[in-house]
């Protein structure tokens, strides 16, 4: 189907006014002083700016087009996306202000760097930042999906898709390069104002273009494809996937570089507790734009490729300028968490292998440019892992979810388990690691999510082996423990000190 130039044209247009936003909001040269102004902003961003900047790094192109063709394909197992964002968010709640609060006094910026000041260990820190930089290169390829679909669907007949994307991508890391957190902080209000204007325009609007109301979507999809409304009871995917699915997802959310990266840019231990409040309001457009996978399975004709559900959906059921607006809100759903991703991973890399084992005499100065060049091969690397290997993103993020959970106990355990011991920890990270991804490739999950068994295996390891190394912290005076375990360290505590 050929595209429509009208659309591509605002799509375009709407797309660069972004970027030069992103641009201009990175001019003070201040933004690019140090790795933390960089990186995370100062630690300056309130509540609603942080809302704002986690809701663009956790709410993507792919959470968009995935979910709708989840749905198109496989009915409400896309429903698994809402309780997974619940359980991340409830939890959040209670150890993001006590990470937040300790990495803050230490100015540390990733998770790695937690993990090296909390357990004393350079290999552990390396261990997390390996994982974290190898799983994200995927679910940047994926933003990279993301507007390749879009071009594709708006610009076919019109453009070179391929060189665009490229054009687009590169035109990002020059912007994340120049301008740091505060670009995408920025550019991502106009992208979540245009999510909430867009796609509740869109799910409030086709069920009724296309059945005449809500209820007649409804009735037809109950009546003449029922499977959709259930969660099939056998089979690789049923009920136990979507349980364990859901739970570990909501565990591995914060544990991302670039959801980490947006904790780190908040001025208080407060602004992420009504984050943690208020971010599940974006699963009222998640709820509703799965139902429009579900209008997509009876409008579009039989064969239409999933991925391009969303995107050939809009695209028969409107003109022009409706498509474009709505090309625009996904192509922007695509470029700006990328750049997020992007300064997570770098960060990573620049501050947790190559200051700890490259270069450990960098100056401040040299490690700043080498953080902030390192956007171009994190960008790079996606494009060409992305053009080489298209069929295998999906799966490789799914992977990602079940890697990134097993830094789960280093982290999150470690902010209330005092006597956790790094050599235990190290091990059931190994052993959690191996598990999954040996039941990824054998396929022999038995209807579990994969990570489910390798966090399983994780935390079973780190807690039988903790007791052969705990005496070697036990009876030690340690600045750092007592710092997280003090006897002022209670919940109200922590919010005076905010």
């Amino acid at each position: 189907m050929k595209g429509n130039l009208t659309a591509l044209v605002i799509t375009a247009v709407i797309v660069l006014v972004v970027v030069l936003i992103g641009f201009l909001s990175g001019r003070d040269k201040s933004n690019r002083s140090s790795v933390e102004e960089w990186s995370v902003g100062g630690r300056r961003f309130g509540t609603l700016l942080v809302w704002f900047l986690v809701g663009a790094d956790l709410y993507t192109a792919y959470t968009f087009l995935g979910l709708t063709s989840t749905a198109y394909t496989g009915g409400s197992l896309a429903f698994f996306a809402i309780p997974y964002t619940i359980i991340a968010y409830f939890i959040s709640y209670f150890f993001l202000p006590k990470l937040w609060k300790f990495s803050k006094s230490h100015k540390l910026t990733t998770l790695a760097d937690y993990a090296k000041v909390r357990f004393d260990s350079k290999f552990l820190s390396l261990l997390i930042a390996a994982v974290g930089v190898l799983m994200l290169i995927p679910y940047i390829d994926l933003q990279l999906a993301g507007i390749q679909d879009t071009l594709t669907v708006a610009g076919t007949g019109f453009i070179n898709v391929k060189v665009v994307v490229v054009f687009s991508f590169l035109l990002v890391a020059l912007y994340t390069f120049f301008s740091g957190i505060k670009g995408p902080t920025y550019t991502a209000v106009i992208k979540d104002i245009m999510v909430w204007v867009i796609m509740l325009f869109l799910v409030v609007n086709l069920p009724i273009l296309h059945f005449g109301s809500w209820g007649s979507m409804i009735h037809k999809v109950a009546s003449d494809s029922p499977q959709l409304l259930t969660i099939p009871t056998s089979g690789p995917k049923g009920i136990p996937w979507f349980l364990t699915a859901s739970l570990i997802s909501g565990l591995a959310l914060f544990m991302w570089a670039h959801a980490a990266t947006g904790v780190f840019t908040a001025k208080s231990a407060d602004a992420l507790r009504k984050n943690a409040i208020f971010l599940p309001l974006y699963n009222i457009v998640l709820i509703l734009l799965i139902f429009l996978g579900f209008v997509a399975y009876h409008v579009l004709p039989q064969g239409t490729n999933p991925r391009f559900a969303l995107l050939n959906l809009i695209q028969v059921s409107y003109g022009g300028t409706v498509q474009g607006l709505a090309y625009a809100t996904i192509a922007l759903a695509s470029l700006i968490p990328c750049s997020i991703m992007a300064i997570g991973a770098s960060n990573l890399f620049a501050n947790n292998i190559y200051r700890d084992f490259i270069n450990p005499n960098v100056t401040p100065a040299k490690l700043t440019m080498v953080t902030r060049s390192m956007v171009f091969v994190v960008i790079g690397l996606a494009l060409i892992f992305g053009m080489v290997f298209p069929s295998a993103l999906v799966s490789l993020q799914l992977l990602g979810v079940s890697g990134m959970v097993q830094i789960f106990p280093a982290i999150v355990f470690s902010l209330y388990w005092k006597n956790q011991t790094k050599e235990a920890t190290i091990l059931g990270l190994l052993v959690g690691l191996i598990v999954t991804f040996t039941v990824y490739a054998t396929g022999k999950s038995f209807g579990i999510y994969e990570g489910f068994w390798g966090l399983l295996a994780n935390i079973i390891v780190t807690v039988i082996f903790n007791p052969m190394f705990v005496s070697k912290i036990k009876n030690k005076t340690n600045p750092i423990t007592d710092e997280l375990f003090g006897k002022n360290e209670s919940p109200l505590h922590l919010k005076k000190e905010a």
